[in-house]
């Protein structure tokens, strides 16, 4: 299975937060799986680390791509077919970032990791 880590996925998977479901846990170490991080999810990030409403242990820049790597998480690049996807889903809400993880995990047959509750009303394969 391909799963794509919803922002908050992936940062309580490598700040090792309890938050992080066994189920998620259990399938990103299935050998079997491939586990990805969006580089919207860097973006999104990126964006609250600047404005004050993340903390980190060191800047984005330095901490994701070092914690992404050795978490054996893959980058997955945002491109022009998920994005001209995003007209396609129904208008739940308006978060971008969210928006483009659902477009991506469809373009690409990947089940979405995630706890928010709002991803249950779009198309898309979620584990929780």
């Amino acid at each position: 299975m391909k799963i794509l880590l919803d922002t908050h996925t992936f940062l309580w998977a490598i700040l090792n937060d309890p938050q992080l479901s066994h189920r998620v846990v259990q399938a990103i170490i299935d050998p079997s799986n491939q586990a990805f991080v969006s580089v919207a999810s860097s973006w999104e990030i990126s964006i609250k680390y600047s404005l004050g409403k993340l903390s980190l242990p060191q800047p984005p820049d330095q901490y994701l791509p070092v914690q992404r790597s050795m978490a054996g998480f893959e980058l997955l690049l945002v491109d022009e077919p998920e994005v001209c996807q995003l007209h396609r889903l129904p208008p739940v809400h308006r978060d971008p970032f969210d928006r483009l993880l659902i477009a991506q995990a469809n373009c690409y047959g990947m089940t979405l990791a995630t706890d928010d509750a709002v991803f249950s009303r779009y198309p898309v394969r979620t584990l929780w």
